[in-house]
């Protein structure tokens, strides 16, 4: 690939070897990989079920333990709100209540979340400040029909001479009411936190956020940080990060050549959230839970959240424990075969690495499959909401593994794969406990474990012009492909993303 001085001089600038950009191309004239399912993983053959006794045990035993380790929420946060209100911007562009009934426009639509919307308008958080706002602009506003204040407000919440929602980050959109004030998703992640990862009196997070909004985070946390601070009596030490530069990827056309822009300059595009896995790897702390900003509760609901956080948590110490002893033991050498079969048991029954191959080097191979990160993966049943799903999967080196894979990745025209794939009975709510450190204390290197395997093509448009996107592996995807993965089931009630506005009227977005 002949690239100009120019073109260089961009690939230089974001930290990207002319290399890389050559291997990226490679992969999309390769395409997609599928990954080979041998199994649904489900309850008793990769999920564990805990019973109310074991589960009282690991939140005890979590609670006795944490305050050895340093700890850290890591909420991937860049995402905008726009899609949260993508139904609102379409009702505005085209509803005109001098020709339409709003009943007839919800009917003509047939969006349920949009009815919902309507239907319920008055118990969204943001509601009254919207009524205000639009009084204040409009001075005719108490003549007009309902359905022209229904079109207003609408405007309201949208525009920027109102109050602008959807241009926010999703993270600091008002989410919940409470009588003396409105949360947005960031503050409910920090009252959350306090609850399960202080030490000695402080809690610390990390959002990774797009680089425009760090300072509209930190002016959120302005104007909270005294209510949160005295609420929950914890000190919070907050971090944020964005997405490197160099973890972007070149964008190809249809034949494959590096797409241009109109300036005649490559085109690069974020990597997804896989790229996060970089991010990650720049923290300190031992154990990292992972939370998407979006999946929070209202404080009355809140402890069950939290019980379930430190069962994932007290099921970590509890693997972690018994994988450090294991190392620790094979390190100081002669050990006995019954404790090599014991090893090889765990790694086979525990945490379902299942290999045919036969090793002559075997310390040395059961040492390679201990010696990486762990992480425990809440995994809820599946009740119709989207979400990649746990599997038994094969890689190309004929190894069987716990992964969490996306639709995506599934071969859907293989029938095999297909009937593989319809009996998951189990979906991933990105409700993650991370280990990173090993047993000496040394921190992994996240980039080892990740399987660049998993990368994936998506056809995407430019300036009207068609082009190929190359996402890198899913942060808890391919990102943590060659991570020891053990699931647990979590109830529903744990899971409560904000996909659209009218997600906000579900009950557990409703104060009590």
């Amino acid at each position: 690939m002949n690239f100009s001085e120019k073109d260089t001089q961009q690939i230089n600038k974001k930290g990207i070897s002319i290399q890389e950009v050559e291997e990226q191309i490679a992969i999309f004239k390769r395409g997609n990989i599928k990954v080979n399912i041998t199994e649904a993983a489900t309850v008793g053959k990769g999920i564990s079920q805990v019973e109310a006794a074991e589960k009282h045990e690991l939140i005890k035993f979590y609670d006795e333990e944490k305050d050895n380790f340093s700890i850290l929420k890591f909420v991937p946060a860049s995402g905008a709100a726009s899609r949260m209100f993508k139904s609102l911007h379409q009702f505005a562009d085209e509803f005109d209540p001098e020709k339409h009934e709003l009943r007839e426009y919800l009917d003509s639509t047939g969006d349920s979340d949009l009815r919902k919307f309507f239907n319920h308008f008055e118990k969204l958080p943001f509601y009254e400040h919207a009524v205000e706002k639009a009084k204040k602009n409009n001075s005719g506003y108490s003549d007009l029909s309902s359905d022209s204040q229904y079109k207003v407000l609408v405007k309201t919440i949208l525009e920027s001479d109102g109050l602008f929602l959807s241009n926010l980050p999703k993270g600091l959109v008002p989410f919940h009411k409470y009588s003396q004030h409105t949360a947005t998703a960031f503050e409910e992640h920090l009252f959350e936190a306090a609850k399960y990862i202080a030490v000695d009196g402080v809690a610390k997070l990390h959002f990774t956020v797009a680089e425009g909004d760090k300072e509209k985070f930190q002016n959120e946390w302005k104007q909270i940080q005294q209510r949160v601070e005295e609420k929950t009596g914890v000190k919070f030490e907050i971090e944020y990060s964005y997405q490197d530069p160099k973890t972007d990827t070149i964008a190809v056309d249809n034949d494959f050549k590096p797409f241009r822009t109109e300036d005649d300059e490559l085109f690069f595009r974020p990597g997804g959230h896989g790229a996060l896995i970089e991010n990650m790897n720049q923290l300190d702390e031992e154990i990292v839970f992972v939370k998407n900003i979006d999946n929070v509760v209202t404080e009355d609901k809140v402890q069950n959240v939290v019980d379930h956080k430190k069962m994932l948590g007290g099921t970590l110490f509890k693997v972690q424990q018994k994988v450090h002893g294991y190392l620790e033991t094979l390190d100081k050498g002669n050990v006995p075969s019954e404790k090599l079969d014991e090893i090889q048991d765990f790694l086979r029954k525990e945490l379902f690495i299942k290999d045919s191959s036969n090793h002559d080097l075997f310390i040395e191979y059961l040492k390679e499959k201990l010696h990486r990160p762990l992480r425990v993966c809440g995994m809820v049943k599946n009740e119709g909401e989207p979400g990649g799903g746990p599997f038994l999967v094969k890689d190309k080196n004929g190894e069987t593994s716990l992964q969490i894979i996306e639709g995506a990745q599934i071969d859907d025209e293989n029938p095999e794969q297909a009937k593989t794939a319809r009996e998951a009975t189990h979906f991933n709510p990105v409700d993650i406990v991370c280990s990173l450190k090993d047993h000496k204390g040394q921190a992994y290197d996240l980039n080892k474990y990740v399987d660049e395997d998993m990368s994936f093509i998506a056809d995407k448009t430019k300036d009207g012009k068609a082009l190929k996107a190359l996402e890198r592996p899913g942060l808890w995807n391919g990102g943590m492909a060659k991570w020891n993965t053990i699931f647990v089931e979590v109830p529903v009630e744990t899971f409560n993303p904000v996909k659209t506005v009218s997600d906000l009227l579900k009950e557990s977005h409703q104060p009590q």
